[in-house]
């Protein structure tokens, strides 16, 4: 393992080779070919990732924030082993309708009528409260060669121009117009819906016509504003005023901003199915490629794909009103990054249960790791070499190497916390290379920041405080009465004093749900 302090004095390059050379390789689940593969960068050193953002109609919800905490653990691994990293995350602000097989309203019109406000207002808005989500979970955002940069939160309705291009170029070979707008024809590319693994008795991806398009599965590349319509966001075209599809805007982005092939694209399982079909189908027109036999020929050499987060009661759905978005995890007293926690201890690949007594049970798990770090922080960084910490070490990066296994490579962070009689700058160092990569924040926590603090409390943190300083001042002198009494009344009023906490007293305030 290459120290923090030798890595200081190597150039970039050299630390680059000696980094990868003493690490397990990198394998990652290709959703494409439906296995683990080496990764192998197209660009030697280089890795360019891109993630299929949000669309800004509405808050997101928890589960659409599991993609991006996969997406980063991507990108700290990625980072981590070496390489230098270009990460774009899109900003969907036109082009997504409400049913993704190319049916319904256009989301963020939909939205814009409904609230009575520009559709301009509605995408600055929701935007804003995407990227207060992405901040809460420590989420690092998009990167370019290595650095962060917010230039890589590519926004749709930037890359207009880009698209028209983009749409002309392969409209000749693979589209075809009717009086709604300019379709995509499927049979013009090899393999189409490979990825989803749309086979049918003809063969992949091959799916009956119907009424009005050529082929069932054929989408629209640009969308006509329907005659006497007008759109908030409509541009001309050669077919028409309109706008474009909402596959358009991911393959030029991705093309633009990270060059065709790239390495990695990232998205929900639900994007699997039928967006990134649509997108790969655009790409291979656009680069004139063959077959998916050659997972180039598909824009991206690896495709990656988070499961669904499962929510029994129905809340998951942003139909449902109180839906599950991480302020109201907030609002109930948990902290963000308790959620963080949650999603690392599941494989990104494996669907994961949310009930509010597993965030509680994350938080715990996070609550010790935190306490356990705070007795390093007046400790000063050193070398992460140590005979105790080497196994630890290679344990983490076998488990990281393995299609992104956080739940293991949690519990060598874990027991490297555990390890006693040691240099505390040392552990410090293994530590924080460790939660470099899972992103915890453990040396910028402290305990009290992970206390459960619901907005409605009646009783304010100060008041808890002064109750508890009252309590001990009775229990010194033994008198236990008042002591039990102060007790009762902070129970009253939601707050559990954790008498047996080894640390000092502790409180937690009830969550509401």
């Amino acid at each position: 393992m290459c120290s923090t302090l030798a890595r200081a004095r190597l150039s970039p390059a050299r630390t680059r080779s000696k980094r990868m050379a003493e690490m397990t390789d990198l394998q990652l689940f290709n959703s494409l070919t439906r296995k683990l593969e080496t990764f192998e960068p197209v660009h030697p050193g280089e890795a360019r990732v891109y993630t299929c953002g949000p669309t800004v109609y509405n808050y997101p919800h928890i589960g659409n924030m599991r993609a991006y905490v996969f997406a980063d653990v991507l990108g700290r691994t990625l980072s981590w082993k070496g390489y230098t990293l270009t990460h774009v995350i899109n900003i969907t602000d036109v082009g997504h309708l409400t049913d993704d097989a190319d049916a319904g309203e256009d989301k963020m019109e939909k939205m814009a009528a409904e609230k009575a406000q520009s559709i301009w207002d509605i995408a600055k808005h929701y935007t804003e409260a995407y990227w207060a989500d992405v901040k809460a979970l420590n989420i690092r955002g998009p990167m370019k060669n290595g650095k962060p940069d917010a230039s890589n939160w590519s926004i749709a309705t930037d890359y207009i121009d880009d698209m028209l291009d983009f749409a002309k170029s392969i409209a000749p070979d693979h589209c075809y117009e009717l009086d709604s707008g300019l379709y995509f024809d499927v049979s013009t590319v090899q393999d189409y819906g490979k990825l989803a693994r749309a086979v049918t008795e003809e063969g992949e991806g091959r799916i009956d016509t119907v009424e009005g398009k050529r082929n069932a599965a054929d989408f629209a590349i640009w969308r006509k504003t329907p005659p006497g319509e007008t759109r908030q966001m409509e541009w001309d075209s050669p077919w028409g005023r309109g706008a474009p599809g909402w596959h358009l805007e991911c393959s030029v982005m991705g093309e633009k901003l990270l060059g065709f092939p790239f390495d990695i694209h990232t998205g929900g399982i639900d994007h699997r199915e039928i967006h990134h079909p649509n997108e790969i189908a655009q790409n291979q027109a656009f680069c004139h490629c063959g077959g998916l036999s050659e997972a180039t020929n598909s824009g991206a050499k690896v495709w990656m794909h988070n499961n669904f987060l499962v929510e029994r009661s129905g809340k998951m759905s942003k139909s449902a009103g109180e839906f599950l978005r991480l302020q109201l995890l907030i609002d109930k007293g948990y902290h963000p990054l308790a959620y963080r926690m949650m999603c690392l201890q599941a494989h990104y690949r494996s669907e994961l249960e949310f009930s509010w007594e597993g965030l509680g049970a994350a938080l715990t798990r996070l609550k010790r790791m935190v306490m356990q770090a705070e007795r390093l922080k007046d400790a000063a960084a050193s070398t992460p070499e140590h005979p105790k910490f080497a196994p630890l070490l290679a344990r983490f990066d076998e488990a990281i190497s393995d299609d992104l296994n956080t739940a293991v490579a949690l519990t060598a962070l874990e027991d490297a916390l555990a390890v006693k009689k040691v240099d505390a700058g040392i552990k410090r160092a293994v530590v924080e290379t460790m939660d470099a990569v899972l992103g915890l924040g453990l040396m910028d926590l402290s305990r009290t920041d992970l206390r459960i603090r619901p907005k409605d409390a009646e009783i304010t943190e100060a008041e808890i405080e002064e109750a508890l300083a009252r309590r001990k001042a009775a229990r010194a002198e033994k008198d236990f009465a008042s002591s039990d009494a102060l007790r009762d009344e902070l129970a009253a009023k939601g707050v559990d004093v954790m008498d047996g906490d080894p640390l000092g007293w502790e409180w937690a305030l009830e969550a509401r749900r």
